[in-house]
């Protein structure tokens, strides 16, 4: 399977090469990287492989995955060229000021919301291991979650961190109840680059553990924040879902007006503490509850304001950058 992998990337490789216009590197795009295309055929292929190379399948797959994505950014920037001639003698540009940039600014203001709601701004290491990704927040050791296809690891125990609820439990270990936290930082996710994925974004972590917390206060917390951030006319819905770490668990949906009409927007997700978890903590479930929520930061932004693909936040365009 791996020799497969090989062969794969070499074919891969020299049919970049032979694209020869814009059109035929975004079919080649498509052919290889699209939802449909042949790299995530390979990656549907992975429960053949046999239990005990899973992850060093996984690990090339990843491998031959950046790989394709960085021939073809190198491709596409290799063919743009500026030929126009330097005129020496027409006047300077005026230096501009700079500003934050608009995902941290919007942390800045998600983290102030929940700072008035009396939540303390925390953070943890992006450089994790397995029991504070997955061990700790009840996450089974086959569930599809640890998959290598769906996480960063290093090969050595480790790994980046694929959501911020890692924070919660490295506050837990060593903060005894009550805890009322919110962490915002990167998290990591091999996803093929689109409109709406990135393999590198932000969240944000909230934590609340006291006596007698209910799923009413969750809702309300929820329910405030929305209003402080998007407006009073701002709407939250609760679905039911499921997490491995929060019972009961919901979706989080915000009510926006978008182009005119106004539609449900799903914010993240959100649940009450599930009891293994504070009991693997060593806090008594029967004495202590809690709730916990994570919101997608760039998802918080784009409806913000109304971007509509999650690239332009990291491309370092200067005239989409001065809109903010």
């Amino acid at each position: 399977m791996l020799a497969e992998l090989e062969t794969q990337q070499t074919e891969a490789l020299q049919a970049l090469e032979a694209a020869g216009d814009t059109d035929a590197l975004e079919e080649w795009r498509i052919s290889w990287l699209g939802t449909k295309g042949r790299l995530k055929g390979l990656m549907g292929r992975i429960k053949d492989v046999s239990p005990e190379d899973r992850k060093a399948f996984g690990k090339h797959l990843n491998a031959l995955k950046g790989a394709l994505e960085e021939a073809f950014a190198a491709r596409q920037a290799g063919g743009v060229h500026d030929t126009a001639p330097l005129d020496v003698t027409e006047p300077g540009l005026g230096a501009q000021a700079g500003r934050r940039h608009v995902i941290t600014s919007t942390i800045d203001a998600i983290l102030e919301v929940f700072g008035r709601m009396g939540f303390t701004p925390v953070t943890g290491p992006e450089l994790e291991d397995e029991r504070h990704n997955f061990t700790a927040l009840n996450i089974p050791d086959d569930h599809p979650a640890r998959e290598p296809i769906d996480n960063f690891y290093l090969g050595d125990g480790r790994m980046l961190r694929s959501q911020t609820s890692t924070v919660q439990i490295r506050v837990l270990d060593h903060t005894p109840p009550p805890v009322r936290i919110v962490a915002a930082g990167r998290v990591y996710r091999p996803d093929t680059h689109d409109a709406t994925h990135y393999s590198m974004f932000h969240q944000v972590e909230g934590l609340y553990v006291d006596r007698n917390v209910t799923i009413v206060d969750l809702k309300s917390t929820l329910l405030a924040f929305a209003h402080a951030f998007f407006g009073e006319e701002a709407e939250v819905r609760m679905r039911p879902s499921f997490f491995p770490f929060t019972e009961p668990s919901a979706e989080v949906d915000i009510k926006m007006k978008i182009k005119g009409t106004w539609q449900w927007v799903e914010l993240g997700g959100c649940g009450m503490v599930d009891p293994n978890v504070l009991q693997g903590l060593g806090i008594d479930p029967e004495e202590w509850t809690g709730f916990a929520f994570g919101l997608g930061v760039e998802r918080i932004a784009m409806r913000k304001h109304g971007i509509a693909d999650i690239r332009w936040l990291y491309e370092n365009d200067e005239r989409f950058l001065r809109r903010f």
